[in-house]
């Protein structure tokens, strides 16, 4: 069994620490610039709607709420460090629901790509069916932020708790 030296296990110590600290600033800093694309991309899309269109159409209210699926799913990812897999999914519907109505307005014909699109969306849907039973059924053991103490005891993970960490 050897023995570290104490000096190259302080400066590793040393290393460690800090790679830790440039990581999580990286993440933080990552993430307020996502926030903040979020948030001016939507404030654009609400200014072209009160001042160019007038009104807004149904592609446009689709477009503000995937933006509020992003902005959720970076404010819960900022506070738990955990990225919910139903955010991803909820918005990955709202786009193709949007594309779909828009391909209706558009072409007012009905075609394969339709088809193909609703099938996506029911795909979709069914697979938050499976990622709910399974966090309902199979709960991850959920831990605080900076800290190896799961939640507080009697505390049990929900649904609405699942996570891709």
């Amino acid at each position: 069994m050897s023995h570290k030296d104490p000096k190259i296990a302080k400066i590793e110590s040393f290393l460690d620490r800090f790679g830790n600290l440039a990581v999580e600033s990286f993440h933080y800093l990552a993430l307020f610039i996502i926030g903040c694309m979020v948030i001016w991309s939507a404030a654009h899309t609400v200014y072209d709607i009160f001042s160019v269109k007038q009104y807004a159409t149904i592609d446009d209210i689709l477009l503000l709420f995937i933006y509020l699926e992003l902005g959720a799913m970076v404010g819960i990812y900022f506070k738990t460090n955990h990225m919910p897999v139903r955010f991803l999914i909820y918005i990955a519907i709202t786009a193709l629901t949007r594309l779909l109505i828009s391909d209706i307005q558009h072409t007012h014909k009905a075609s394969i790509d339709l088809v193909i699109i609703t099938g996506s969306i029911l795909i979709l849907a069914i697979s938050i069916l499976v990622v709910r039973f399974a966090s309902w059924n199979f709960p991850s053991v959920i831990r605080e932020k900076h800290q190896d103490k799961p939640l507080a005891e009697g505390k049990t993970p929900r649904p609405e708790d699942d996570e891709l960490a």
